[in-house]
């Protein structure tokens, strides 16, 4: 028997992982209670993806707001341990490896709560970035874990985690894509930017290292204005990577071929995607959605954490260089680029997958 059960997202990322599991818990009948943590409070990067995705708005929202890593978990913390002494949930649902998910992670393991993990055991290899620090702790304090690949799996095992607690569902991602792909079909942003299918790229950048420290950035867009002189490039402009522009940046693309434009909803960005001839990012989702979709991505990191986008998908690796980015889109527009296939369980049934676990269990 299931009490009651408690999904908490705090970032655009989490909320296309967080949809399709909330509605099959809903549809079964199950008591859920949905908190927003506020960890991304403008409106385009939250409150539109509950209209896009066709849930409610959460039930509760902490409304965080901005901080340093440090100050965003400890706030989160705080409000969510006074959530669970009051409600005392039977579990507890967290998805993905942002702050949120590693905050109230922390929490429940302290007060005895059970914790679902969504999307557990990826990993990138480099702990300089925050969200590998969040993946690791909220994989070892979870009781159950949902992966979406076997190599997630390999890589909990690896880490010393009772094979018991894990589960290879898929990607619950893909779930919320062909849940909503009809819509998709149906986005006026391709009119709305006056530009036409397959005629342009998309980039997308946010990732600490490439666009807190302006040098960085500034470097980056000249490779990238660079590429735009063979093929448009459409930029939505994530919150953090404006606070990183200046009249330098602006310079730059004021005199390449780069439209910047405000964050989109899910509806519209998908369609963005689906439409363009190749996609640049250094998002870990992205990587995913481009897979699904027979896009070409060029993932502007180091490293990634979702290497079966490498093996079987559409995406490359694409290091910090001008010469190595290049040849790349430059392979793209000859040759048209890297094809994949679809990875095990990215079916669309991921959610129904995770609900019947949980219904198996004790809770």
């Amino acid at each position: 028997m299931v009490g009651q059960i408690v999904s908490v997202v705090g970032a655009r990322p989490n909320f296309m992982k967080m949809a399709p599991l909330y509605k099959e818990i809903k549809n079964n009948g199950y008591e859920q209670i949905l908190i927003h943590t506020g960890q991304h409070y403008d409106e385009n990067m939250s409150k539109i993806f509950f209209t896009d995705l066709e849930i409610p708005m959460p039930d509760i929202n902490f409304n965080i707001g901005s901080g340093s890593h440090a100050n965003q978990t400890a706030k989160i913390m705080i409000k969510f341990e006074e959530f669970c002494l009051k409600n005392k949930p039977s579990l507890v649902i967290v998805f993905g490896d942002v702050n949120s998910t590693v905050a109230c992670s922390l929490v429940c393991a302290k007060m005895g709560i059970k914790i679902a993990h969504v999307e557990s055991g990826l990993r990138s290899g480099d702990k300089t970035m925050p969200e590998e620090i969040n993946r690791i702790i909220t994989d070892q304090l979870s009781d159950i874990l949902f992966t979406p690949s076997i190599g997630a799996n390999n890589n909990l095992l690896n880490e010393g985690i009772d094979a018991s607690k894990i589960f290879f569902v898929g990607n619950i991602m893909i779930d919320s894509l062909m849940n909503n792909f009809d819509k998709i079909k149906k986005s006026n942003i391709l009119n709305e930017l006056e530009i036409s299918s397959k005629n342009y790229a998309l980039l997308t950048l946010h990732r600490p290292g490439n666009v807190d420290k302006k040098s960085n950035l500034q470097s980056l867009m000249e490779i990238i204005s660079i590429i735009s002189k063979d093929i448009q490039i459409i930029f939505p402009v994530h919150p953090r990577t404006h606070n990183s522009f200046d009249d330098k940046l602006h310079e730059i693309i004021n005199e390449s071929n780069i439209k910047i434009c405000p964050p989109l909803g899910y509806i519209d960005f998908i369609h963005l995607m689906n439409c363009s001839k190749f996609v640049m990012t250094d998002s870990g989702g992205i990587q995913e959605e481009t897979t699904a979709l027979n896009i070409p991505c060029l993932t502007l990191r180091e490293n990634t954490e979702r290497p079966v986008t490498i093996e079987k998908g559409t995406n490359t690796l694409v290091k910090f260089d001008a010469n190595e980015i290049k040849d790349a889109v430059d392979d793209i527009l000859i040759n048209g680029g890297k094809n994949g296939l679809i990875p095990d369980l990215w079916d669309g049934k991921t959610a129904n997958r995770i609900l019947e676990i949980i219904q198996s269990m004790k809770l």
